[in-house]
């Protein structure tokens, strides 16, 4: 049988420190990646996953149809819509490229499979940045993206509700650990919601032409996602329950 392949984009980031001791300062910076708990999922329930960073993706994710067909599923995660709308030869040369949210759309419209999941730069994210809802990718999701910074902060922690039956989470306990944010949508009409945090979708699924797709509007790693949520038992069997939901027509 042959091997699904996922295509992962984003959950990469840069951080530049300023260190000011008296005097004198000093700079440090490091670069860190969040990837590594749901492509180890994945890549256990016997996906191939090849993970696209944000500072590549820029220039790397599939510009033509052809490219992103190879895949069976794309993940969108903590990865802003300007990053795949504003390319370099379009903001440095004012060339015009392919719309990459509009390949998105067409994509899962032609049966391909989409997961948004949830972060400072996916759906709306931190001060709006994300920027989604003003992408043909809303019309495949099963969620309104909002149109102001959709973060829900919970330092408190918050219990995850079941509130549906759905064969993608077929085998998971109803008892889920705690999640520290989440990024609140909207459900749309067609959506199932399979769970939800504090009334607002968690996990949702829709079907848009021959594709399908599902929103974790959680993180898939800290910090919304606790230690105690990626070392879950339960945590792989979801996210291979969502993928083997998606990519079965």
């Amino acid at each position: 049988m042959k091997m699904k392949r996922v295509l992962l984009a984003g959950e990469s980031w840069m951080s530049y420190t300023t260190h000011v001791k008296g005097f004198d300062s000093f700079y440090t910076s490091v670069y860190e990646t969040g990837e590594k708990w749901l492509k180890a999922a994945l890549e256990k329930g016997g996906y191939q996953v090849d993970f696209l960073p944000n500072h590549l993706a820029s220039e790397e994710f599939p510009f033509t149809m052809e490219e992103i067909k190879k895949y069976d599923c794309v993940i969108l995660s903590d990865i802003g819509a300007n990053t795949l709308l504003l390319p370099v030869p379009t903001f440095t040369r004012s060339q015009k490229m392919p719309n990459r949210a509009k390949l998105i759309r067409d994509y899962v419209l032609e049966g391909g499979s989409l997961i948004m999941v949830g972060g400072y730069l996916t759906f709306s994210g931190v001060d709006a940045k994300g920027k989604w809802h003003d992408t043909a990718v809303q019309e495949v999701l099963p969620v309104e993206v909002l149109t102001v910074d959709d973060r829900m902060e919970h330092c408190e922690g918050v219990k995850p509700h079941v509130v549906r039956e759905h064969e993608a989470l077929s085998g998971i306990p109803e008892d889920w650990p705690e999640v520290l944010g989440y990024n609140r949508t909207i459900p749309r009409e067609d959506a199932v919601v399979a769970v939800e945090v504090e009334g607002d979708p968690l996990v949702a699924f829709g079907s848009y032409g021959k594709g399908r797709s599902a929103v974790f509007t959680t993180d898939c790693a800290p910090h919304w996602a606790p230690p105690e949520f990626c070392e879950w038992e339960y945590y792989d069997k979801i996210w291979q329950g969502i993928a083997d939901w998606l990519t079965t027509k």
